[in-house]
């Protein structure tokens, strides 16, 4: 058909249905009125239909199609696109209501309560796609608007009607119904009365059967706008949290779950209420007294409550999300301690600019390249937290490329634009806008083709699965405007009741989705995911401690490598990460024992493709590795230089947190730092970066963190023992890789850890003064007992305590002890402080950061002095480093002195 006739027709029906949808806004009263103008409507459809159906094939389709319904759809059409034309400019050409986000919602809308006819043609495609793509306002100017009666429709008022319209009244729940608190409720979708009359995982099964069978796209669709709903109400009900990332999320969350996947971790902190959902759904929340969505939207961003951002802590999600670029951790940690086991993992493409991620996924293939049960699901969106993601422009096959440069064998896309049936602009598109038709297919697509992902990531082919559409799809608004939602947006709001009203299913609907996902996966994911029991572990029985005599010079860092490979051999699971090499940190020995993992075999460097050293050149992709596994019930270790251990410390504090809050038991996550700054002097400034000491201490006060300094190569063989034995905790361990004296027998280095601090050395009785030199640290010794001479030689006596464990030197007060899992209240009382820390002055002092002193400085009422690190220098020898920064012994003599009075 012409453009011109087109034109005319769809004008001359303008005329009638500018009559109606003036009437939407009207009150239920006047509904009779609606529905008269409605029959002329119908009557002027078909005369029209009539007159031009020779003129196409297309007209002729038309005119076999139900006027009513068609009648309904370009009235609303009209309706809402003329309430929309104040925000137009000119005479530019426009696109048809068909192509708003909102506009399908909208029209299902009209078609809801109380137009129950039109109901099926609209979610139709077959029925009435063709209508609305032919009707197109795309095919002629504005010019009709000149043409038409000039009557104006408030936008707000029609869409608030045509909500109201569309809600189902809300039903009487029994007391502790889990549907308690939904606010709104729907019409059962076209369809159910065959595709949903009962759950598609049966009572017996684990997973739906078929993912082409019409019946599970369908029913896994009512969970993804179930999801999507709960997010976006949770998130009102705080007026905060973040709903648009995971919005875009939803099918994919949905086919996981529905084929029994829950084993689910994400790298997107902020789709935190979406996972929430899910496990409210799945029942899992029951174990946290969170029985109703009531109950799930109070205890939503509250303490005791749903933190937000996800947390381990919550039954049935297996790590954390915080920071960006750590869960892609926690997905091969837990593939590789769960064999037979996927471990999806969704990650937004906001985050996808953390350069980590996709290193991480490259160096863990190449080293263990038959751990392939884990799957990085991408939430390809367009947008990150304020503005367009900065990989928005690649196109699909740049997008696909960039994962199989990565190592990926195979790269499935499924991009809502296919089957965009409602001629959205750009390459994001939403998808909830499409018909029902197009909706299913979609959803269809995306449940096959995660489970083909499954299948292959299960049976040894790396892949990685990407679904795109639009950020916000389905919630209150969309693109970087969906990620959080701001005071103003509130339960109460227009835009939020519109998009829950959008997205409101029928109580039986919400009974459905509640069956299958309680039965997917083999039950609530609380009760059966793996990290919800203790896993067993084999026992290491006593390690082979070697007691080294006292002023014998030893290295530190070779007597801990020593035990590193006894554990090692005893665990073969036991993962140890270094990404500057343990020969360079001194302890071969653990490479000796445990060979470095990598592909190509070759003695010469201690290499094996079944080692259990990981050595990547990424201090991120080790601390990552390491801390997962910890996470998640396994033994490792990460080993790092002093200097660069920040780059990976993000994900340490992360798990350190996480373990604080587990409900089980879990190994600590173990950490050993060695070449300290004061051991670095060629290298100069680059590699003399102490700080991390710093953090460590902060850290202390969480109440279930450990730094530890131990004195000599005794006293660190007595440390990595003492933390094998803990559980929930982070011990840092700070060690030197230079032969020093042995200051400690085992017996006293026992004392040291466990009490927190052990004298070195004391001056025999006398009449002098006494400085009490409290140290943290073994080369700094060094010049502390350098120093001691000359005070002695002074008349002063002089005591020097090694702060092997500040953690337990703090007051009780003074640490969140009480407040994590496996607590600690063990700390050193004020007698035995007094007995070791009293004197007439107290010279605090560290070869690195002062932040671990400050315990004994809170404590002493002497009068009280530091000396510590302040910055790097390329320096021939440690000595002379020692000099520059003010902690060699002449300055150490000075201070002590100074602090007498002398």
């Amino acid at each position: 058909m012409a453009a011109n006739s087109l034109f005319d027709a769809h004008h001359a029906l303008g005329q009638c249905t500018f009559q109606i949808y003036n009437f939407i806004t009207l009150s239920h009263g006047e509904i009779d009125r609606l529905a008269n103008l409605i029959a002329q409507g119908i009557h002027q459809w078909s005369r029209l239909a009539t007159q031009i159906s020779v003129q196409s094939h297309t007209t002729a389709q038309l005119q076999q199609s139900d006027p009513q319904t068609v009648a309904i759809a370009i009235a609303h059409d009209e309706a809402v696109f003329n309430s929309r034309r104040q925000n137009t400019e000119g005479r530019r050409r426009v696109q048809s209501g068909v192509g708003s986000q909102h506009l399908q919602a909208d029209r299902i809308a009209v078609a809801g309560k109380r137009l129950q006819q039109g109901r099926q043609a609209i979610y139709d495609l077959d029925r009435t796609g063709f209508v609305l793509r032919h009707i197109s306002y795309c095919e002629i100017d504005c010019v009709l608007w000149n043409n038409v009666p000039s009557t104006k429709v408030n936008a707000t008022s029609t869409t608030e009607a045509l909500d109201h319209m569309s809600t189902a009244s809300k039903p009487v729940l029994i007391t502790g119904d889990f549907r308690d608190g939904i606010q709104y409720f729907g019409e059962s979708w076209p369809g159910s009365d065959k595709l949903a009359v009962k759950p598609v995982i049966g009572t017996d099964a684990r997973a739906i059967t078929d993912p082409t069978d019409p019946a599970c796209v369908f029913q896994t669709l009512l969970v993804a706008d179930a999801l999507r709903y709960l997010t976006l109400q949770i998130c009102g009900s705080k007026a905060s949290g973040h709903p648009g990332g995971y919005a875009s999320s939803a099918e994919a969350h949905a086919a996981l779950m529905m084929l029994g996947h829950k084993h689910i971790v994400t790298e997107a902190g902020h789709h935190a209420p979406g996972f929430y959902s899910a496990m409210f759904l799945d029942g899992s929340l029951h174990a946290m007294d969170i029985n109703t969505v009531s109950d799930l939207r109070a205890r939503f961003r509250e303490r005791h409550g749903l933190l937000g951002h996800l947390s381990g802590a919550i039954p049935g999600l297996l790590a954390p999300a915080g920071p960006l670029g750590q869960g892609q951790h926690f997905a091969m940690g837990g593939a590789l301690l769960n064999p037979g086991t996927l471990f999806p993992l969704t990650l937004g493409d906001g985050g996808l600019g953390e350069p980590y991620i996709m290193s991480a996924f490259m160096h863990f293939k190449t080293a263990f390249p038959r751990v392939t049960n884990f799957l990085p699901v991408l939430v390809w969106n367009g947008y990150s937290q304020e503005h367009h993601s900065m990989v928005s422009p690649m196109s699909n096959d740049a997008m696909i490329a960039y994962w199989k440069g990565h190592g990926f064998e195979d790269v499935i896309l499924v991009d809502a634009k296919a089957f965009d049936d409602t001629h959205q602009d750009g390459a994001y598109v939403d998808s909830t806008c499409f018909l029902l038709s197009q909706r299913l297919a979609f959803q269809g697509a995306v449940l096959q083709e995660i489970s083909r992902a499954g299948k292959q990531a299960l049976g040894g082919k790396l892949t990685a699965f990407i679904i795109k559409q639009l950020k916000g799809a389905g919630v209150h608004t969309t693109g970087a405007k969906a990620h959080n939602l701001y005071p103003a947006d509130t339960l109460d709001a227009k835009h939020i009741i519109g998009g829950l009203k959008r997205r409101a299913l029928s109580i039986d609907a919400w009974e459905l989705v509640r069956k299958n996902l309680s039965r997917a996966g083999g039950g609530p994911a609380g009760q059966t995911v793996a990290t919800e029991q203790e896993r067993v572990l084999p026992g290491l029985g006593d390690l082979p401690l070697r007691d080294f005599p006292l002023g014998e010079n030893q290295v530190p860092a070779t007597a801990f490598g020593a035990l590193v490979a006894a554990v090692g051999q005893r665990d073969p699971q036991f993962i140890v990460s270094n990404a500057d090499g343990n020969e360079a940190s001194a302890m071969k020995n653990i490479n000796d024992a445990l060979k470095i993992r990598h592909p190509t075999t070759d003695p010469r460097y201690n290499q094996s493709p079944n080692g259990q050293v990981y050595e990547p050149l990424s201090e991120d992709a080790c601390a990552g590795l390491s801390a997962a596994i910890a996470l998640l019930g396994g033994r490792s270790l990460w080993l790092s230089y002093e200097s660069f251990a920040i780059n990976g410390w993000p994900i340490v504090q992360t798990v350190s947190q996480a373990m604080a809050e587990l409900r089980r038991k879990t190994p600590s996550q173990i950490v050993m730092f060695t070449a300290g700054a004061l051991e670095q002097g060629r290298n100069g400034w680059t590699h003399q970066r102490p700080e991390i000491e710093s953090y460590c201490a902060a850290m202390m006060r969480n109440g279930n963190h450990y730094p530890l300094f131990p004195s000599d190569a005794n006293m660190v063989q007595v440390a990595y023992d003492w933390a094998l034995g803990t559980h929930n905790k982070t011990i840092a361990i700070f060690a030197s890789k230079t032969a020093l004296p042995v200051r400690t027998t085992l017996a006293q280095a026992r004392t040291a850890i466990e009490d927190g601090a052990v004298a070195l050395y004391e001056t025999a009785p006398g009449n002098g003064p006494l400085v009490v030199m409290a140290v943290a640290g073994d080369m700094i010794l060094l010049p502390v007992f350098m120093a001691r001479e000359a005070l002695e030689k002074a008349g002063v006596r002089v005591r020097i305590v090694s702060m092997a464990n500040p953690r337990r030197l703090y007051r009780p007060d003074d640490v969140s002890w009480n407040t994590v899992n496996g607590p600690d209240d063990k700390f050193m009382d004020d007698a035995q402080f007094a007995k070791l820390f009293g004197g007439d002055a107290l010279l605090a002092i560290s070869g690195g950061a002062s932040a671990p002193l400050e315990p004994v400085l809170l404590r002493s009422p002497s009068g009280r002095g530091i000396l510590c690190w302040k910055r790097g220098e390329t320096v021939a020898a440690a000595g002379d480093l020692m000099s520059f920064n003010g902690v060699d012994a002449p300055a150490i003599t000075a201070r002590a002195r100074a602090l007498l009075g002398l």
